[in-house]
């Protein structure tokens, strides 16, 4: 039996090689297109939506709409998870001094190391709860330090505060910005703030927006890590942590607040702008 060429088919369908090539390369072009589009969906751990991906795929050379990028997941059968509703943890019915609302709901800040945001979150586990306190840099959105602890208490908050001060090397002037919970309103914690010439700031009670960046980033944590999963050990937990915020969160996670790009990669692009002036006013 004679071999069929792709000429003389193409011949006896009436249209032209070029035409059948072209749409060769559109459909080889449409498959990469998918298998990129999945290959990103699980670098991301099945974290994000359309919104985010698009810019994911920019970087690989397509430019898709967030509906293209939309429709294509749902053909694929792939979705984001779910933030829930997140549930406040401290406990802001106590007779302790309280901080004015310093902030008042200015979440664009000009430089690092201004105004850290701070909360607290609790996670299940076998052995009972832990609970998770961090310190957000409004700045670049980025962690700028965490801790865990089988206790909610004023230790939790000052060794958080602590540990943000030790990474970000002792800044001054820090605006610490939380709710009215009783950790934070502890004389301790007050101490530790005076003591490193920090500013404190609280939400009004019972407003939520008024620390709204901080409060967004915990039902994100859990809707990516916690919900639907059973952790034995508070270290297992702990490991899990420190994946999402330091591997995860901090290094790879893109904001919209940043021009969609990592909180890391924001900074990065401040300093080296920053750099650019400086030896640009001394030429």
């Amino acid at each position: 039996m004679n071999e069929v060429t792709v000429s003389s088919a193409c011949k006896y369908l009436g249209v032209s090689t070029s035409g059948y090539y072209a749409w060769r390369k559109r459909q080889a072009n449409t498959a990469q297109k998918y298998n990129d589009l999945k290959a990103v969906y699980w670098q991301h751990h099945a974290r994000l939506g359309a919104p985010s991906l698009v810019h994911d795929m920019h970087d690989l050379g397509y430019n898709m709409s967030e509906r293209t990028i939309g429709r294509m997941l749902k053909k694929l059968g792939l979705r984001s998870r779910i933030a829930r509703k997140y549930k406040h943890t401290t406990d802001s019915t106590h007779r302790l001094p309280t901080a004015p609302n310093l902030l008042d709901r200015q979440f664009t800040v000009t430089q690092p190391n201004k105004v850290w945001t701070t909360d607290i979150t609790y996670i299940h586990t076998k052995e009972g709860w832990l609970y998770l306190c961090v310190m957000l840099d409004l700045f670049s959105r980025r962690i700028v330090g965490w801790q865990t602890s089988h206790r909610i208490d004023r230790q939790l908050v000052c060794d958080t505060f602590n540990y943000a001060m030790a990474r970000q090397g002792y800044p001054t002037g820090v605006m610490v910005h939380s709710d009215q919970g009783s950790q934070y309103c502890s004389r301790d914690f007050r101490a530790l703030l005076l003591k490193n010439d920090c500013t404190q700031s609280m939400s009004r009670r019972g407003n939520c927006w008024d620390n709204a960046v901080t409060e967004s980033f915990f039902p994100t944590l859990k809707g990516h890590v916690v919900h639907g999963s059973v952790f034995s050990t508070r270290k297992e937990v702990n490991a899990v942590l420190f994946d999402y915020i330091e591997i995860y969160y901090n290094r790879v996670r893109r904001h919209s607040a940043n021009g969609w790009l990592s909180p890391e990669a924001f900074e990065q692009k401040y300093f080296k702008n920053l750099e650019g002036s400086i030896v640009h006013d001394t030429v």
